[in-house]
């Protein structure tokens, strides 16, 4: 069962006197489980829909309307399905108490995988689920591989019922599904000739695998630091130097790199990061993979920026993009003329070993920004808020608003905001 959270003004949801509160029941006699459901069943032209109101009356709508028209209905947020493994690595469980209650969903939803590119195991699909996602489709899903070989993607899952994920992949691929791979490596675990067999295994499934990340774990200050730890400078370079071969395999054999490291893996290798054209097109930049050459490619295709001569703008972020800002900063200094500070935060939520920028809680831009009265524009990265503007730690951009002097805006790729300012 669904039910509707909103119905857009002058809808035809709103026309049938569908309302907020109304429980979807069945489309043609099939019953409505989730918005999967909802969204292929009532793709339609025409179909019957039944429904109780919010007042316990059963009504049967006969629905018909004009291909492409939405009906403008919203429905409540599904149930997510948990996550049933224990990696020694999972972030959740590496988080301090305090935060917002959704952030200790241990989600591990392949719906979710679907609409939105969360990653999943797929290790608590039951036979139901994979007929769903054959019947509707559901590709590309993203997923967790971690290692193929079953005992020891076991071992990391802790999780000895975890099935073969290359049965798996196979079943789907021969229904025609394809995927988004991930390897967060776990040091001593699946580097090495592990993380060799596993992109041997993923690269023979041919086309139905169309990327592969290698991402090095990466725990907070709350993490089983007894039971993991994160990779050395040496580790990541012996997994660059893996992940290239494969690429360079892939390239000539297939016309892209398919296999990319994320930009973590190289800080820490203390490599250069490839140039833009490795990423092919960018599939897991979500994922921390090509970040960095995706922004800079943002900024050379957003066209002309304002000329703010004058201008003192702070940019706020990460300590890994902190190495890695400047060289981007000098562009943007070169193209608009405004003086850019960057204001590189450490992560006091998480503690240090956390670098990403989306990771930064609230309260750190609120100490960096409190006092300063000499800038006249502060940008925060955009991935840091959620969808209802909070950040992390529950701390709201109304609250950030009011505790700094400055305006601040948050920004993807700098262009985004910086076209709203006014020149001098």
């Amino acid at each position: 069962m669904i039910r509707v959270a909103s119905v857009s003004p002058g809808s035809v949801a709103e026309e049938l006197g569908i309302r907020p509160g109304t429980e979807l029941l069945e489309i043609d006699g099939r019953p409505l489980e989730d918005f999967l459901d909802w969204e292929f069943l009532s793709a339609e032209e025409r179909f019957v829909l039944l429904a109780r109101h919010p007042d316990g009356e059963l009504v049967e709508y006969d629905i018909e309307r004009p291909e492409g028209i939405p009906l403008g209905v919203e429905l409540e947020p599904p149930r997510i399905r948990r996550c049933g493994n224990r990696c020694d690595f999972c972030f959740v469980d590496g988080l301090p108490d305090g935060l917002r209650d959704t952030l200790y969903i241990r989600d591990d939803d392949y719906r979710l995988s679907f609409r939105y590119g969360n990653f999943a195991t797929l290790t608590n699909l039951k036979a139901k689920d994979v007929e769903r996602i054959l019947a509707y489709r559901l590709s590309p899903l993203y997923v967790s591989v971690h290692a193929t070989d079953p005992v020891v993607r076991r071992r990391i899952l802790r999780n000895p019922l975890a099935p073969d994920i290359m049965e798996q992949l196979r079943m789907f691929a021969a229904g025609g599904i394809r995927f988004h791979t991930q390897i967060v490596l776990q040091p001593g675990v699946n580097d090495g000739p592990v993380l060799e067999r596993s992109l041997e295994d993923l690269y023979s499934l041919g086309q139905w695998v169309l990327s592969a990340a290698v991402v090095p774990v990466g725990l907070t200050s709350f993490s089983k630091h007894h039971l993991v730890r994160e990779p050395t400078r040496e580790e990541c370079r012996a997994a660059v130097a893996i992940v290239h071969r494969f690429g360079e395999r892939a390239l000539s054999e297939r016309g892209r790199r398919w296999v990319y490291g994320s930009d973590e893996l190289y800080l820490r290798a203390e490599l250069p990061l490839p140039p833009a054209d490795w990423y092919d097109e960018f599939e897991q930049v979500e994922n921390g993979v090509g970040s960095v050459r995706y922004l800079q490619k943002q900024i050379a295709e957003s066209g002309p920026i304002p000329q703010l001569t004058g201008q003192k703008i702070a940019v706020l972020t990460g300590t890994a993009m902190g190495r890695l800002m400047p060289e981007v900063l000098r562009t943007l200094e070169q193209r608009c003329g405004a003086q850019f500070e960057l204001i590189v935060l450490s992560n006091e939520l998480f503690g240090p070993s956390v670098t990403c920028a989306g990771l930064l809680p609230g309260r750190s831009f609120i100490g960096a920004l409190r006092e300063r009265t000499d800038l006249d524009l502060a940008l925060l990265p955009g991935e840091a808020l959620n969808q209802h503007g909070r950040f992390l730690d529950d701390v709201s951009w109304a609250d950030l608003a009011a505790a700094v002097p400055v305006e601040c805006r948050p920004s993807y790729h700098f262009t985004d905001a910086l076209h709203e300012v006014q020149p001098v």
